[in-house]
């Protein structure tokens, strides 16, 4: 029985390859216009349909694999990159970890955290093992990696100065696993009905869509009856996100590393080619700093001032808060009975109308350098 399940499975795995290399060489051949549109949504969709399905099977067999990180801290970060980027290296530089280094590929062989502390804010830091092309299939231990990765409040592109092309290859991986690197889910939302088709509802000029690629691309994910309103200009692969609903959208900061091995003059030839956010050497530490500085802005960062009743506030460590976030998470950070047992607070600051303003719900939103006054039954 294990025998056959076993060609079953690779008969299938096969089956699922052929097809996608069909589909993906049909986009590929085919030039995108006016008259196209329609079919290369539709192709897109197919696409992404047996992607889903192949990972979600994927999934369920490979139960129990992949890196358990017990998340601490304000935030966690992950560092991603083909092997021997130098992730170890930048590690240590930047947190109090202390990861295995070595001058050859695959170093790091677990997930290594460690611990960044910025302007009063905890953040780990995970250096996992270096991914390669293929890893969002699974090839080396690139699902384990990017699994990693869906946990994550940020993602370090980290790149080595003698290989600027693997950005391309880095965030494609990424990409397939469902990450969208500095995206915000588009503003579409999608309803069901009984019947009666499909509704669109636009409060924009589609630039890269028409009605009919709309309902071409609805249908194939057998919503033959619903409203979708759009409420910005979309492309067909947004919209698929959207209807898939499992799509993550996290921030990154592209990281171009050991540029102290090449001259200022080629440097600029490779920055063109990746458009990096930040140039570091980890080995001499060179802009370390500034790139903590990145991480601490990219992470929207706000800083909430505690203070008690009938005293100051504590202004020298401030409560590490994300930007958006209410009184209801400033009270799950501070206990994790204070939701329940809530009464008021008392808010100095931006958010508040007035000084010392008392409000009672818990889902106000707090902003940058607020003094919070929590009161408790």
């Amino acid at each position: 029985m294990q025998q056959y399940n076993v060609k079953d499975a690779k008969r299938h795995e096969s089956a699922h390859d052929r097809k996608v290399k069909e589909l993906e060489e049909e986009l590929s051949t085919t030039k995108y216009n006016k008259k196209t549109q329609g079919h290369i949504g539709l192709v897109k969709a197919k696409l992404a349909k047996i992607k889903e399905e192949f990972q979600r099977k994927s999934s369920a067999k490979g139960k129990g694999e992949g890196f358990t990180v017990r998340r601490t801290g304000d935030a966690t970060i992950i560092m991603v990159g083909f092997p021997s980027v130098g992730k170890s290296t930048l590690l240590n530089a930047i947190t109090n970890a202390n990861s295995p280094v070595g001058a050859y590929a695959f170093t790091t062989l677990t997930c290594i955290p460690g611990l960044l502390e910025y302007n009063h804010a905890k953040i780990q830091v995970l250096d996992v093992p270096g991914i390669v092309e293929g890893a969002a299939t699974g090839r080396g231990r690139g699902r384990e990696v990017l699994a990693c990765a869906q946990s994550a409040d940020l993602v370090i592109v980290l790149l080595d100065v003698f290989d600027p092309r693997h950005v391309e290859v880095v965030k494609n991986e990424i990409y397939e696993t469902g990450l969208r690197m500095n995206q915000k889910p588009p503003q579409v939302s999608i309803s069901r009905k009984p019947r009666g088709g499909i509704d669109v509802g636009l409060t924009v000029k589609l630039t890269r869509l028409n009605e009919e690629t709309i309902k071409s691309i609805l249908k194939e994910f057998r919503l033959e009856n619903c409203s979708i309103v759009i409420r910005e200009d979309i492309t067909d692969d947004q919209l698929i996100d959207v209807i898939e609903g499992n799509k993550k959208y996290v921030p990154a900061i592209v990281v171009l590393n050991k540029i102290d091995m090449i001259d200022a003059k080629e440097l600029e030839k490779i920055k063109a080619i990746v458009k990096p956010d930040i140039c570091v050497s980890a080995e001499n530490k060179e802009n370390t700093e500034e790139l903590k500085e990145l991480i601490f802005r990219k992470l929207d960062f706000i800083r909430i001032y505690c203070k008690e009743a009938g005293k100051k506030a504590d202004m020298e460590v401030p409560l590490i808060m994300r930007r958006g976030n209410t009184l209801r998470d400033v009270c799950i950070k501070l206990h994790k009975d204070f939701v329940s047992k809530f009464r008021f607070a008392r808010v100095w600051g931006r958010s508040a109308r007035f000084p010392g303003m008392v409000l009672r719900k818990l889902e106000h939103t707090v902003q940058d350098n607020d003094i919070v006054e929590v009161h408790v039954s």
